[in-house]
């Protein structure tokens, strides 16, 4: 083994437009032979970003899903051009809080009136 007296190659992979909203995406190469459309010029701090939809730029060019929680407090990624595109429904990032927005909804109409019942004259001795 010797020393590189290049720089290592990078992964061509270009831009294409989205077929929904018309803008450019970057189409990058991932570890798993495969090609994933990113939100180009957009490199968020990791942890702002749930684990599953991080995409970590690696040496080569090519970029991995980095699962790591929490991610280093400086760690950039990227994301999915899907996630940003205006033209496509957002997925569902965090089932446990769309689950709670949707009880929360039922209960606002499950309730008879709208607005809270006002506190009591007294509050009863609480020991």
């Amino acid at each position: 083994m010797g020393v590189l007296e290049e720089k290592p190659r990078r992964l061509g992979g270009g831009q294409l437009r989205c077929p929904y909203c018309g803008l450019l995406q970057d189409r990058v190469a991932t570890l798993e032979q495969d090609w994933v459309l990113l939100e180009p010029d957009m490199r968020p701090l990791a942890h702002t970003v749930p684990a599953e939809h991080r995409w970590i730029e690696l040496s080569d060019g090519r970029v991995t899903v980095y699962g790591v929680c929490p991610p280093d407090q400086f760690q950039r990624c990227r994301i999915e051009h899907r996630l940003a595109c205006p033209a496509q429904p957002l997925p569902d990032l965090w089932p446990w809080l769309t689950s709670l927005r949707g009880e929360n909804a039922r209960r606002v109409e499950r309730r008879d009136d709208p607005k809270p019942p006002p506190p009591p004259e007294e509050w009863p001795d609480a020991g």
